[in-house]
């Protein structure tokens, strides 16, 4: 941004006051930012943001060691998707082959989500704690074997245990990546790859539903698709062992300190007591946007096959066209975020999807269906395009694995039921069809599910912090950075580019 000498008020105090502070701040072109000195002395002034610049020279930011960390990152949350979407847009071939109704077999994606956060806490810590690196190859491998473990289940029972266990080593994965592969771009660049990071989400989708396709609609083709989606998280994995850890880990252990584990636990208390009302808030947002993304995907391929009547492969390819919809809005708007900022561009694309249910729902012919599925997900997943830099940027610096993937997947914890929800009341309420039979009442119930989710998003991302352009490239590991100086532990978490730290300070790293 922009450096500017107008001076604003300090940051308010308190949720009340933070709320009142940003929702006016929103209205605002400038963005109120704290800039410290030299000497450590901070102020609150008004700064322009930045000019909207051509991404093609954002992308030559990036060194081709960048490019390695981003991509290896974007491969390996892109498997994760790909492992997740390979059941939710089969749960009409496995209903038929476990013999359960589609509720039933969407309680598998509802124990998936909930462990997925036990799996966040423990490889995030991890990651915080020793590097990205370790913690995400071992969550990759155990994934494909998982996915293997998933196709020889032989009951429902199995079935639904090993997607207990699934979601455990699920939930380390999106902490790790999206850290790895952002705290290695250019601060310039980050809205951009932010939206194309996200879309390993879409991307993932777009993969399994074209390897749905091209395994037929037969009842036992599943378990081709699971086979795919395990070689790709083991190759992730495998992948993942031919890098090195981020400079910040490289770094740390040139030094020679040791970070003992009294350091880090001392750290992240420190960080609790400090961040707790931003873990809230940040926990609170992504249940929404968990919300926002399992009521508009998870059922909608069930919606075309059983509320549209639509064979197999005209609602896999409408899935296919809807998703890269998502592709391209993630990526425009995460990329515009830099320019207007994080909460601009998520009220805006949140509101916008919420006035285009109506033509979500109401088409009936594959031409229509796969057009306002581009259309809307464009929308939906553009908002999610600005989470990871937006997370990344609210996060305490040295927890950006634990802090963004925590977030993340308890918000997944709390929206987990959404599929299954959906199902229920889709089940039990009927429409008419364009044949004239009754279905299940897919449509309706997903529309107004996403207008009051879309709705609840832009009124909490309005209310909330944004730190759009924070630097934290050059933050230390957790558990390195504090001192005991008479007794009184300093935070260098929070210090700045700008900021000159001398030797004689004597932070441990």
């Amino acid at each position: 941004m922009a450096a500017s000498n107008e001076p604003a008020d300090p940051l308010a105090k308190g949720i009340f006051a933070t709320a009142k502070q940003s929702w006016g701040d929103l209205f605002r072109w400038k963005q109120r930012v704290i800039v410290t000195n030299e000497l450590g002395e901070s102020h609150t002034e008004w700064q322009s943001p930045e000019k909207l610049r051509n991404p093609i020279s954002l992308l030559m930011l990036l060194s081709a060691r960048n490019w390695i960390y981003f991509l290896v990152g974007l491969f390996a949350w892109t498997a994760d998707a790909f492992d997740f979407h390979a059941l939710a847009i089969q749960t009409v071939k496995l209903s038929h082959y476990y013999e359960r109704s589609k509720t039933d077999i969407t309680t598998a994606i509802t124990l998936t989500l909930l462990l997925r956060s036990v799996g966040a806490a423990v490889f995030g810590l991890l990651g915080d704690r020793f590097g990205r690196k370790w913690p995400m190859v071992g969550n990759l491998i155990f994934l494909g074997l998982l996915q293997i473990a998933t196709i020889y289940s032989a009951t429902f029972q199995q079935f639904l245990a090993v997607r207990s266990l699934f979601g455990l080593f699920m939930g380390g994965v999106y902490g790790n990546a999206v850290a790895m592969a952002l705290e290695n771009c250019p601060t310039e660049s980050r809205g951009l790859m932010s939206g194309i990071l996200q879309q390993g989400y879409a991307l993932g989708y777009v993969l399994a539903a074209c390897a749905s396709l091209g395994v037929g609609a037969g009842t036992d083709t599943w378990k081709t698709v699971f086979w795919i989606a395990s070689g790709l998280s083991i190759g992730a994995g495998l992948l993942r062992c031919l890098f090195p850890e981020s400079n910040q880990f490289i770094e740390a252990k040139a030094t020679g300190h040791h970070i003992s584990a009294g350091d880090f636990w001392k750290e992240t208390k420190s960080m609790l007591a400090k961040e707790w009302r931003m873990c809230v808030y940040c926990i609170f947002l992504m249940t929404w946007f968990n919300y926002y993304a399992h009521t508009s995907q998870d059922s909608y391929t069930t919606f075309m096959l059983e509320s549209k009547e639509l064979p197999n492969d005209a609602a896999t390819r409408a899935s296919i066209l809807m998703n890269t919809g998502a592709c391209v809005g993630g990526t425009i708007i995460g990329y515009l975020s830099q320019f207007i900022g994080r909460r601009r561009a998520i009220v805006g694309a949140a509101l916008i999807s919420c006035c285009l249910v109506p033509a979500w729902i109401l088409p009936s012919e594959e031409s229509g269906l796969s057009a306002s599925g581009f259309a809307i997900q464009f929308f939906v997943q553009g908002a999610w395009g600005v989470v990871p830099i937006h997370l990344n940027e609210l996060s305490p610096p040295a927890y950006r694995s634990t802090f963004p993937g925590l977030a993340y997947q308890l918000g997944n914890l709390v929206s987990s039921p959404a599929a299954q929800i959906v199902n229920a009341i889709a089940e039990n309420n009927f429409v008419t069809s364009k044949s004239g039979k009754l279905v299940d009442g897919y449509g309706p119930t997903m529309g107004i599910a996403l207008a009051i989710v879309a709705v609840g998003i832009a009124v909490t991302a309005a209310l909330g912090p944004e730190k759009r352009g924070r630097s934290f490239e050059h933050a230390g590991p957790a558990g390195a950075n504090i001192y005991i100086d008479n007794e009184k532990t300093v935070d260098a978490g929070s210090i700045t580019d700008s900021t000159k730290i001398n030797d004689a300070e004597k932070i441990e790293v």
